[in-house]
């Protein structure tokens, strides 16, 4: 009987201590924290930048109006495809006609001028005065002969001294009026010269004028320069728009380029022909591709930021795309195929030193890794790790190496 009993305090003593250590594993492994767990797998890896960016046609043929006037007629619509030469609309330019008129002729008077004053002067005043000289020199020289002969009479008896004195008071006379038709040619051809120069500048100005005026009356038909999209006519029949003001923008929509507002920090891994996603909240479920055609030289302020202004062409055959929309930017810097990759969230930053920590046999080791690219969720792993390890990706608390986790995996 006291055999018994002591097998019972045995057996009950026994089963309490088992009980008892049971508590104690159960209570430990409550008070481990819990972490989520991802594995180290290979995938595809692209790292890309994202912004904002504005739609413009590339190389567009803009239309503006060159005077102030009213719209007189307008022959397409927005919207439309147009071919080279075709109306698009007409303007007022009556003014601009009689102003080209007034130029015209003044132009011809003008020319007129320059021709006299390369020639010594006006025809009929030249001519007159040419006359006037020979007639002048030819009085002179008869007088001058008719002169020497009176003073040989003179000599014989044969003619008075009165005769003499008349014919040399005559000959003064005959030559001072040719002294004044010399000076007055040389005072016409004086004036020609200077007459010359001003006329020559009257000559250029009023041809520039007529030329300017010429294409003022030109642009009051506004043609298609070029097939396209008649994208922008923001005027209609009847308008009164002033000089600069749009009238038409056209354009070949099927390839557009947007302008794309990249930050600053980012500048340094853009290149020429690099991979550009084009996205518009308009059409969600669609995204245009393309590349960069031209990087930024310089930065500059847009708003509180200090962007550079990335080109980038894209196709939009299907003219989805319209000009000054905005679009999200996605540009693909850098594309790996098959690399190993971490998540973003699990790798921690030490003193310059990337670590994870690495989830084995239900505790947390500390693990110095090496990365390479980084996208928006992963980073490229070029070693530290390998495939298929569990790295902690969520923790509760501060962990330590070698602590005991409940582990989950990460969503």
């Amino acid at each position: 009987m006291a055999e018994n009993t002591k097998r019972k305090w045995i057996v009950a003593i026994v089963t309490i201590a088992l009980i008892l250590v049971l508590v104690v594993i159960l209570t430990g492994r409550g008070h481990a924290p819990r972490v989520q767990v991802a594995s180290i797998t290979r995938e595809d890896l692209v790292s890309a930048i994202t912004s904002n960016g504005k739609v413009e046609p590339v190389s567009p043929d803009t239309a503006r109006a060159e005077f102030s006037t009213f719209v007189t007629d307008v022959k397409a619509t927005e919207g439309q495809a147009v071919r080279r030469g075709q109306l698009i609309l007409t303007l007022d330019a009556a003014d601009v006609r009689a102003q080209l008129s007034q130029a015209r002729a003044d132009l011809l008077a003008a020319k007129t001028d320059l021709q006299n004053g390369r020639g010594g002067g006006p025809p009929d005043e030249v001519a007159q005065l040419q006359g006037n000289l020979v007639n002048a020199q030819t009085q002179v020289d008869s007088l001058v002969r008719a002169h020497q002969a009176l003073k040989q009479l003179l000599a014989k008896q044969a003619a008075t001294q009165d005769e003499v004195a008349q014919n040399e008071s005559a000959l003064a006379t005959a030559r001072a009026n040719l002294l004044i038709l010399q000076e007055k040619k040389t005072a016409l051809g004086q004036r020609s010269t200077v007459s010359v120069e001003s006329a020559g500048l009257r000559v250029r100005q009023a041809q520039d004028q007529v030329v300017a005026l010429e294409r003022k009356v030109q642009s009051a038909t506004v043609i298609a320069e070029t097939d396209g999209t008649l994208y922008s006519l923001p005027v209609r029949k009847g308008d009164f728009v002033k000089t600069g003001d749009i009238l038409a923008e056209i354009a070949d929509l099927r390839h557009v380029r947007v302008r794309a507002y990249v930050d600053e920090p980012d500048l340094g891994s853009l290149a020429v022909n690099q991979g550009v996603q084009i996205e518009w909240d308009a059409m969600p479920a669609r995204t245009w591709t393309g590349k960069i055609e031209q990087v930024p030289k310089q930065v500059v302020p847009r708003g509180s930021r200090s962007v550079g202004e990335v080109l980038c062409s894209i196709d939009n055959d299907k003219l989805e795309l319209l000009p000054n929309i905005n679009v999200e930017v996605r540009i693909l810097v850098h594309e790996l195929h098959a690399v190993l990759v971490i998540p973003r969230r699990a790798v921690n930053l030490e003193n310059g030193v990337h670590y994870v920590w690495l989830y084995q046999a239900d505790a947390v080791h500390r693990r110095n890794i090496t990365i390479g690219i980084a996208s928006a969720e992963n980073y490229e792993l070029l070693s530290g790790a390998a495939l298929g390890d569990q790295v902690v990706a969520v923790t509760e608390s501060e962990l330590q190496d070698g602590m005991k986790v409940r582990a989950s995996e990460a969503k």
